[in-house]
């Protein structure tokens, strides 16, 4: 038998590890300043390109002061309580009325964050007679609710349809034989690869098999979609997804998230979901914010616009100069190299200290041993002077990488 401390102490987990040596750098860094494009790291200010910010909205003028002036009347404790004993109010249902209107749903429930949401709501949706069908990248929410699951769950190839109507096949016979359902969880937009889901011919297999379509719409609320309705809005098939959900943390630039279905399935949730049931309810002041960033989500689609001028000039010159960005058909846009984690530290290093350019690097366990992905974040207040400086330092920072000038014994001392 052992202490569990001592255990902890032995296993510090595959990032937790390496966190002396990274941790205030590579792990937990600090940007500091007005959130945008040019922030301040370790004293400089460097070209960001690491906050899901999408719409430019976290200081947006508008939003400012209806975040100040909601805070000013309401402070944050105000409705105190879960919502279903004292902590509702006329505001969270008229936003969860204009959430509903947005992505075409009969009725949304409020969430008080997005990751608990979708975990939440899986544990709540399924019982352990029916069968969890989810696709392979999914994010960590969607694997941890599905983890939650007593009963069985199959997992298909990343966006692989035909690999979806096999495990279907499976989940049927299983479900058959139980009396339970099926659930079939993906995403909208993949956060990593910034790939989307292949949500209609996912529903086009509802023809042949009986289930309910969940997907995870994070990275494709107020971005994709002719009114920023979503993936499901910009693939044509909106109404055959049966659960929705989208969160507050991105394209909002706020806390919070909703899921939204038919009304039925809505008041389900809201009797039965227990992270919000035994809850405090989502604070006055960030529903008016959320009110707010909805209002001009709807009436100024020029930022959608705008954040896809830069997401395209940013794109289509990365592959202009040669750097391979995968299947990416979102704003999320990775850049694909190849190196060593140690090679990796260097260059994020160079990238930082050199050029002044903060971004995300992705290397083992989250992808392949010898693989590193720059994570780029385009946003509506970028402009076309920052696109062209990356492209131009990128540029250089992957000759070095491929002469072997950033191999290295060991991680780079910070």
């Amino acid at each position: 038998m052992k202490d569990l401390f001592e255990k902890i102490r032995e296993n510090r987990g595959p990032i937790g590890q390496h966190a002396k040596e990274s941790h205030g750098y590579f792990t937990f860094p600090k940007l500091e300043g007005e959130i945008g494009p040019h922030m301040i790291f370790r004293g400089r200010k460097r070209l960001n390109w690491s906050l899901n910010n999408y719409l430019g909205l976290a200081n947006h003028p508008d939003i400012r002061k209806a975040d100040a002036d909601a805070a000013a009347q309401f402070g944050f404790a105000s409705p105190m309580g879960a919502r279903m004993m004292s902590g509702n109010s006329n505001y969270h249902e008229q936003l969860e009325a204009g959430l509903s209107a947005l992505v075409k749903k009969e009725d949304t429930i409020l969430c008080n964050f997005g990751y608990q949401a979708i975990l939440s709501a899986i544990d709540c949706l399924v019982d352990r007679r029916d069968v969890i069908v989810y696709d392979a990248e999914s994010h960590a929410c969607i694997l941890d609710g599905v983890r939650l699951h007593m009963g069985k769950r199959f997992v298909f190839k990343h966006n692989d349809v035909e690999d979806c109507e096999k495990q279907l096949q499976r989940a049927t016979k299983l479900a058959e034989e139980t009396g339970g359902a099926i659930l079939v969880i993906t995403e909208g937009v993949f956060g990593m690869r910034g790939d989307q889901g292949r949500l209609k011919e996912i529903c086009a297999l509802k023809s042949k098999y009986t289930f309910r379509l969940l997907v995870d719409d994070a990275h494709g609320i107020g971005t994709l979609g002719k009114t920023g309705g979503g993936t499901g809005e910009e693939q044509g098939c909106q109404d055959q997804i049966d659960i929705y959900f989208g969160t507050f943390a991105k394209s909002f630039a706020l806390i919070g998230g909703f899921i939204s279905s038919d009304e039925n399935i809505v008041e389900y949730l809201r009797y039965n979901m227990r992270s919000q049931i035994f809850a405090k309810s989502l604070p006055l002041a960030l529903v008016l914010g959320a009110l707010k960033r909805l209002e001009l989500i709807n009436t100024q689609p020029q930022l959608k616009d705008k954040l896809w001028d830069i997401t395209n000039a940013l794109q289509s010159g990365l592959k202009n100069a040669g750097f391979e960005i995968g299947v990416t058909n979102s704003p999320v846009t990775p850049v694909y190299m190849n190196g060593s984690i140690p090679e990796a530290t260097n260059l994020i290093m160079d990238l930082r200290e050199n050029f002044d350019i903060f971004c995300s690097m992705v290397v083992y366990p989250v992808v392949p041993k010898g693989m590193i992905i720059l994570r780029l974040i385009p946003t509506a207040v970028h402009t076309m002077d920052d696109v062209n400086y990356t492209i131009e330092s990128f540029s250089k920072i992957v000759h070095k990488l491929k002469s072997g000038q950033y191999m290295s014994d060991k991680i780079a001392a910070v």
